[in-house]
């Protein structure tokens, strides 16, 4: 894959700016830049969704498989199985192949040359996607996954997140692409579901370009980092993993900084000399003459002056809550929720949360961890059982999927709030690094990253003294995450939490986990969480 001076605007938004780049066959490459650089729109690029302004990305042939970071189904009525089958067009080439035959029959001794060719090539496609044993490999696909078999009947409409990201990952792992596009393929993934997924793709057969904030995955995965830089629009290729990148990338901006000093101190030796030149008398031939060769340099090297990488802003976040909570905000009683025609996901449930509690729900995909944030919102309703909130506890809530968003408004829509007024409400999207007219786009336009700092400002809007969180990292940079994770790790009231990521579950403290579908409530530790996150075992029945 080659990417050759390429260019690409929107309106007054440079994207690309004269970048190129190479990657080679087989080369596992983690795509990285802040939300925003372009990582998104360069795959958008690559499946022909949109267009160069100029330049050109050869990929010869190859057949690009894609999974987004939003997974929309087309029809969602169709089941599981024969969706991850449908990975591979075997069904259309073989009703085509089928096609082919009935034409031959009644065909002109003129044109069956060029329908037995077609029929070779189609016979030729068959073999590749291995037709005979398709099911089979599809098969073993489901089991290595674990995906459950109950899970294969059912209808795409009804799965969870969770469940969703896991689908569209075996179907795009059974597509037998030449070059895969990952955006984010961990959001939604158990712990177990992602060791499988990470030794997949080590030793995929392909190209694999993967978008990802989740640095441990991409480090046991990827030999080369491909670098977006928002600031100058450029592409850069690194050999190693992310740390190599982090480290090299470190060392470059010294180099350039001390260039660009060094550049400096040069120039204004020049510009003194000059000016001393020109206040010299006139008699003073030399001089003047040194002067005149001196500007001469100068004017050079004011063209040719390298210039500072510009710093991109951080999200800078506030969380103080309005009021303090009650004592015991929140109490769950006897809850027991199932969705119709399903077996229950819990059943006499109960527990308490304290105030200013770090409190983390686990358990693998499936079980109803989004589901019971929703049930504590009031999205949904328990079929039996009691949530009651404490008299001073006031909520806010984080949708795994960003639903909380309204796709047709603007960002600025999306985040009115009575208490603040529009200039206000400006002064903080503009912590969220919404700038001037940035406040004016719609929602649906956004990255997937962007449309998570939306939904983060407008739930710290609310200066809620109880958070529900349903997978709040999920979308966003490194940097980013990490600096929310400080500031949930300080803010002053009670934070209820679904997250698959481990570092952000350290960084804000938890103080108890839930274990689903069982129950369970155990005081936290790292060692007993990295064993919840792997559900899949007969041993937990022991718990």
């Amino acid at each position: 894959m080659k990417g050759s001076n390429i260019n690409l605007s929107f309106g007054l938004q440079t994207i690309f700016d004269n970048a190129s780049f190479q990657i080679n066959d087989k080369d596992k490459v983690g795509v990285v830049g802040v939300n925003g650089a372009g990582k998104t729109t360069l795959f958008k690029v690559l499946l022909k969704v949109l267009e160069l302004d100029s330049g050109k990305i050869i990929t010869g042939n190859a057949r690009i498989g894609y999974l987004p970071q939003e997974i929309i189904f087309e029809n969602e009525n169709i089941t599981v199985w024969d969706y991850m089958y449908e990975g591979r067009p075997i069904k259309k080439l073989e009703k085509n192949l089928q096609k082919i035959y009935e034409d031959l029959k009644t065909a002109s001794e003129s044109k069956c040359p060029p329908l037995l060719n077609r029929m070779a090539k189609i016979q030729a496609q068959l073999e590749n996607y291995d037709y005979y044993n398709a099911e089979d490999i599809l098969l073993n696909l489901v089991i290595d996954m674990q995906i459950p078999e109950d899970l294969l009947t059912m209808r795409l409409k009804d799965l969870s997140g969770g469940q969703k990201s896991k689908i569209a990952f075996a179907r795009l792992l059974f597509s037998k692409a030449d070059i895969l596009l990952l955006d984010e393929p961990t959001n939604h993934l158990d712990v177990t579901t992602k060791e499988y997924v990470t030794n997949y793709l080590k030793n995929y057969h392909g190209t694999v370009l993967i978008i990802s904030h989740d640095i441990d995955f991409l480090n046991q995965i990827i030999n080369k980092i491909l670098y977006i830089n928002k600031v100058t629009h450029k592409i850069l290729v690194y050999e190693g993993n992310y740390n190599d990148y982090k480290k090299k990338n470190a060392e470059e901006k010294r180099i350039r900084e001390l260039e660009i000093e060094r550049q400096e101190k040069e120039f204004k030796k020049l510009v003194d000399f000059v000016k001393k030149a020109k206040q010299a008398s006139a008699s003073n031939h030399a001089l003047k003459k040194m002067g005149l060769e001196r500007e001469k340099r100068m004017l050079k090297m004011k063209e040719e002056l390298k210039t500072r990488e510009g710093v991109y802003k951080k999200i800078n976040i506030s969380t103080k809550p309005l009021r303090e909570s009650s004592k015991i905000p929140l109490d769950v009683t006897s809850l027991t929720f199932g969705y119709p025609e399903k077996p229950l996901l819990y059943q006499n449930l109960s527990f308490s949360i304290n105030k200013n509690e770090r409190f983390l729900v686990v358990g693998e995909n499936g079980v109803g961890k989004s589901t019971l944030l929703k049930l504590l919102i009031g999205i949904l309703s328990p079929l039996e059982g009691d949530i009651h909130y404490g008299i001073k506890t006031d909520i806010a809530y984080y949708a795994q999927e960003l639903e909380d968003l309204s796709p047709e408004k603007t960002i600025l829509e999306n985040v009115t709030n009575s208490s603040y007024s529009t200039s206000e409400l400006r002064t903080i999207l503009g912590n969220f690094l919404f700038h001037g007219n940035d406040v004016f786009k719609k929602v649906e336009v956004l990255s997937p990253g962007e449309k998570a700092r939306v939904a983060l400002c407008k739930v710290l809007l609310k200066k809620a003294n109880l958070l529900l969180l349903d997978e709040p990292t999920n979308h966003l940079d490194p940097e980013t995450q990490m600096i929310i994770g400080e500031n949930f790790r300080d803010y002053e009231g009670t934070i209820i939490v679904v997250s698959h990521n481990p570092n952000f579950v350290e960084q804000i403290g938890i103080d108890r986990m839930l274990i689903l579908p069982y129950g369970k409530i155990m005081n936290y530790s790292p060692e007993l969480l990295e064993y919840f996150y792997d559900l899949n075992t007969p041993e937990n029945e022991k718990y």
